[in-house]
């Protein structure tokens, strides 16, 4: 099994009061809970502004939220 954060992963996740499963990276999950936990939320609740805002779909758009949020400034 793969520990370098690629092995892709469903997790059951609350949106807006409705239970969806969502699959991703480990590595992405990670970095979304320690978002929820910077913020001082849940998981759900990042997650239901993710998908309040998203034009695709909501794995993709929590990657991008990731992406936009956790990454180090540029130099």
């Amino acid at each position: 099994m793969p520990t370098d954060g690629t092995r892709v992963r469903k997790h059951s996740v609350v949106v807006a009061g409705h239970r969806t499963s969502v699959s991703m990276e480990d590595a992405f999950w990670e970095a979304l809970s320690a978002l929820a936990e910077a913020e001082g939320r849940s998981i759900n609740d990042l997650v239901t502004e993710i998908d309040r805002e998203r034009d695709g779909s909501l794995s993709s758009a929590i990657k991008v939220h990731v992406l936009r949020n956790a990454a180090p400034p540029r130099a």
